[in-house]
């Protein structure tokens, strides 16, 4: 992936770093709260990086000549996404059984949401620059 591709990103990894730095320093403050340190820290790191992927995904598509390629790259990135944040979720909650982190996955879904705002803003941008070009 090119330099140009990765500069609309910028939001998206200072995001992943501000939260993982939160989630080291802020231990204190987490268990206060009732919120999974480890929860945080590995669900944020999974996020990042479907997001990521799906942001790559995404990437190729615009390149593509094809004109379906780009709505097939959305898809595609949507599905897997979602698909593997839900499995992730489902062998957490399967795991801890009675002792699942509420706080702590309703924090996930929102860095889900915001996750998905950037990449959507990032590939948004991609999509203006390509049509200007």
């Amino acid at each position: 992936m090119n330099k140009a591709a990765l500069q609309p990103i910028r939001p998206l990894i200072l995001v992943f770093i501000i939260i993982s730095g939160f989630g080291i320093i802020g231990k204190n403050w987490l268990l206060k709260n009732g919120i999974s340190q480890d929860l945080l820290i590995y669900g944020n790191l999974l996020l990042f990086l479907v997001t990521f992927g799906a942001y790559y995904i995404n990437t190729s598509s615009l390149r593509s000549s094809n004109p379906n390629a780009p709505v097939r790259g959305m898809y595609a990135g949507f599905m897997i996404k979602f698909f593997l944040i839900a499995l992730a979720a489902f062998i957490y909650i399967m795991i801890a059984k009675k002792q699942v982190n509420k706080p702590g996955l309703m924090i996930l879904a929102g860095l889900y949401i915001v996750y998905t705002a950037l990449e959507t803003k990032a590939l948004m941008q991609l999509a203006n620059a390509k049509k200007n070009a």
